[in-house]
């Protein structure tokens, strides 16, 4: 599973780009590629998974990287982040109206990159919260737990993690189960384990996945990746989950019976 955050970058200064670049890996992120204009970086974007732009506003072409990131989101919506040495009053209203979720000056220094990264990804996930400010109404009360102890960016169906100081992405449906431990939840995806320091509840709930269902007090699974059950254990991949009695009516509402 590619679990790295991929970042496409617009930048049309060979010597720079190639320093970002470098940076980024250094950093564990995945660079999908260089584009040095808008219409190539478009095309790129159309082909691939970005989970970034990361696009400079001062390019040659016929579409600066204003209008390559209007051009970009308009397509499909990213975080992006304009790279720039300085801007006169007029270009950053026009930057403002495509909503970057960071700016990062010239020179670029590394301890900002990853700021901005984390910013970019934060700032995109908060905007898609609050589009489903509605729905978010009806939902249980949080744990006692502030918001910012640990952070959950969710983005369509697809959920960043902090893991080893950085974000890194999984998709809902590679879920296979949730994990009590201590005060600490385990997401369990195939071959990976990451820790949140956020009760089993918190983190169900945050995630909003409906296919995840709990079946103990200790555990819930991703009712999709189940492999078999019987009256006390249910089976996904290597994993055998205790059913506690107080779940399974619950969890046998997820099925259809013809």
């Amino acid at each position: 599973m590619e679990n790295r955050i991929q970042v496409l970058i617009v930048e049309d200064e060979a010597v720079l780009a190639m320093y970002v670049s470098d940076l980024l890996e250094a950093q564990g992120y995945a660079i999908v590629e260089v584009a040095d204009n808008g219409r190539e970086a478009l095309s790129v974007y159309k082909d691939n998974r970005v989970d970034i732009l990361l696009c400079d506003i001062h390019l040659k072409g016929d579409w600066d990287g204003i209008e390559t990131a209007r051009q970009i989101i308009a397509f499909k919506p990213v975080p992006v982040i304009y790279l720039t040495a300085f801007a006169d009053k007029q270009t950053i209203e026009r930057a403002k109206e495509t909503f970057p979720a960071a700016y990062l000056t010239k020179p670029v220094r590394p301890e900002n990159l990853g700021i901005a990264i984390d910013l970019a990804l934060h700032n995109f996930a908060q905007g898609k919260l609050a589009a489903k400010k509605t729905e978010l109404k009806n939902a249980e009360p949080a744990d006692k737990e502030t918001a910012g102890k640990e952070s959950i960016l969710l983005i369509d169906d697809q959920v960043f993690i902090k893991h080893n100081y950085q974000f890194v992405r999984i998709s809902l449906d590679e879920i296979l189960l949730l994990e009590a431990d201590n005060t600490y939840t385990n997401i369990m995806v195939k071959g990976q384990k990451y820790a949140l320091r956020l009760t089993l509840g918190n983190t169900q709930q945050r995630l909003g996945y409906e296919s995840l269902v709990r079946v103990h007090r200790s555990f819930v699974v991703n009712v999709r990746k189940i492999t078999g059950f019987n009256d006390r254990e249910i089976f996904i991949d290597s994993f055998t989950v205790p059913l506690g009695a107080q779940y399974k009516e619950d969890f046998m509402k997820q099925f259809h019976i013809r």
